[in-house]
């Protein structure tokens, strides 16, 4: 039988054995013609009613008792989420019980129950478990920067709960991710802890540049750049210690020039791309009045005395040597019979 047929049959039954009788006695002063369900909803207005302000009452009650004890706003959400739910499904069993249904009667059974939070359910499930894992690990909170690697999307955490995590991008829209699919993701957070995060920058320049002048400028161009650490004690970065100041690293002699790596610390990963195009700009302002040039791919042909020989002549004739190929201009021209003795008699001898 389906899942979705069995929960059908189940509430069938469930229904055939609930009386007829309302649960609420019928005051002896209301008239004949109002009819007995009229009572049933009114009362479970009243119900919904004060379901909502106690709720509303709890959380403005105890919510900030809460975030005195519980420094991560996640948590303090999660909490106050958990008192108004509770308080819905009290509300909830009242509800049934004045609409005349017994939770005896309405239980579903194992199998059925199961099929239906395999079915229909399980996604939802999944989703509640990994926001349970998200709380507990910690990998990022409310406020924080992160990076979605396989999207290249970066933006700040706006909320998360047991479901999903809502992230406010820096294109100014929202992303909201299921905790599951979240979970399986490459995720980089540039606010934990420590906001300051380190950039690099890749130059190439020629050969004949001057290497140390180059260097010194990069470094200068990158200090004089709002945002960056200019100086300062040494970044501790677990067990080691990096310079705070920018510096200019040989990275590679490569085949069109010297590969420069900028390396500099930002004090906080908001303005990473603006940050580097100034950087870029005052490079570039740098090297116009320094013997420096930046180096582009470029091919020199050399040839020598296993490269073979070219033969030009002034009509456009021209012939390589024996190590390569004849070459004939198309304008040289064969005609057949040149060589050939014009043997037609002349028309004026006899």
């Amino acid at each position: 039988m389906d899942p979705l047929t069995a929960v059908l049959v189940a509430s069938t039954e469930t229904a055939e054995n609930v009386t007829g009788e309302s649960p609420i006695p019928r005051a002896e002063w209301l008239p004949e013609w109002v009819p007995g369900w009229s009572l049933e909803l009114v009362a479970s207005l009243v119900v919904i009613g004060l379901a909502w302000l106690v709720a509303r009452l709890l959380v403005r009650l105890f919510g900030r008792r809460i975030a005195r004890h519980i420094e991560r706003p996640s948590l303090t959400g999660v909490a106050l989420g958990g008192i108004k739910v509770g308080v819905y499904i009290f509300a909830l069993l009242v509800l049934l019980r004045i609409n005349g249904l017994d939770l005896g009667n309405i239980a579903l059974s194992v199998t059925v129950f199961s099929a239906v939070i395999g079915v229909i359910l399980a996604p939802i499930v999944g989703s509640i478990i990994s926001g349970v894992f998200l709380l507990a690990d910690q990998p990022y909170e409310i406020g924080d920067m992160i990076e979605l690697t396989e999207r290249g999307q970066r933006g700040f955490v706006d909320d998360i709960t047991l479901r999903y995590t809502k992230i406010f991008t820096l294109d100014n829209s929202f992303l909201v991710i299921p905790n599951g699919n979240i979970r399986d993701r490459d995720v980089v957070n540039y606010s934990a802890e420590d906001t300051r995060l380190r950039e690099s920058l890749n130059v190439l320049i020629t050969y004949e540049s001057d290497l140390e002048a180059a260097r010194d400028l990069m470094e200068s161009s990158a200090r004089g750049v709002e945002g960056v650490i200019s100086g300062g004690p040494n970044i501790r970065v677990g067990g080691a210690r990096y310079p705070a100041a920018p510096q200019c690293l040989i990275g590679s002699f490569a085949d069109s020039g010297i590969l420069l790596r900028l390396r500099y610390w930002v004090q906080e990963p908001y303005r990473l791309p603006t940050v580097q195009s100034q950087i870029q700009t005052a490079i570039w302002d740098a090297f116009e009045d320094a013997d420096v040039e930046i180096a582009y791919p470029h091919s020199h042909l050399v040839f020598d005395e296993t490269s073979g020989q070219l033969e030009v002549s002034a009509d456009g004739d021209h012939r390589t040597s024996s190590n390569g190929p004849e070459a004939v201009d198309g304008n040289q021209h064969t005609q057949e019979g040149d060589n050939s003795d014009d043997t037609r008699p002349n028309s004026g001898d006899k």
